[in-house]
């Protein structure tokens, strides 16, 4: 028979709920969510274990963390618990914002993988978790380098061709005629109209003119 210092002993035990739960995430539609879940029920069942619930988003990686339900996510899950993905862009759009989602879940002691890429971690601080921080940090540094250089090409490219068409000659043309795929690329790349004015030395108000001869958008900005 227990006495009752054994019994308050085991009162103290940490009771882990030990839930696992599955994150989808689509921008396609009903069919892609399907698969996604289809794939995991094949995965937990291969490998003897059931899912408890799923958190379904169908919006697109761009939006928020609140909007992808990312939030809700890390508030629901608690410590013991199981989280699994069909690939690790399911939760972020960058490998930087995958890294801040993986380390909360860390801190929270929440178990995770990723079934593309067999990337597993167990919940816990330890060496191999701290490796694979690093690695993904690493990942993140190439992938910004990347972007830069992407835009520094493309604004090069667009710089070059505005200079082999040249201004056109004639009455009714522009200084501006011989910059429009660089403007236009500038454009895209949210820069302010304000911003092109100052660079291209030019008034706000030809510059409105200039867009609308050659209908270009006139967004907000």
């Amino acid at each position: 028979m227990e006495d009752s210092q054994s019994k308050n002993d085991k009162g103290t035990q940490p009771q882990f709920r030990n839930k696992t739960v599955a994150y989808l995430r689509v921008s396609t539609g009903q069919q892609d969510l399907n698969n996604q879940k289809l794939e995991l029920h094949e995965y937990a069942h291969k490998h003897n274990f059931k899912i408890d619930e799923f958190f379904e988003v169908e919006v697109s990686s761009r939006k928020s963390t609140k909007d992808r339900k990312i939030d809700k996510l890390l508030e629901y899950l608690q410590e013991g618990d199981f989280l699994i993905v069909t690939e690790l862009s399911r939760l972020g759009r960058s490998v930087g914002q995958i890294i801040q989602i993986i380390d909360a879940l860390i801190k929270t002691n929440v178990k995770f993988l990723a079934v593309k890429e067999s990337i597993q971690i167990n919940g816990k601080q330890d060496i191999q978790t701290k490796t694979m921080i690093t690695m993904f940090a690493l990942f993140a540094e190439i992938e910004r380098d990347l972007i830069s250089e992407r835009t520094k090409q493309g604004l090069y490219a667009a710089r070059e061709k505005g200079r082999l068409i040249g201004r056109p000659k004639g009455t009714g043309t522009s200084r501006l005629d011989g910059f429009k795929p660089e403007i236009e690329a500038l454009l895209n790349n949210g820069s302010t109209k304000s911003f092109i004015a100052k660079r291209y030395k030019t008034s706000l108000n030809n510059l409105y003119k200039w867009m609308k001869k050659h209908k270009i958008p006139l967004r907000p900005g």
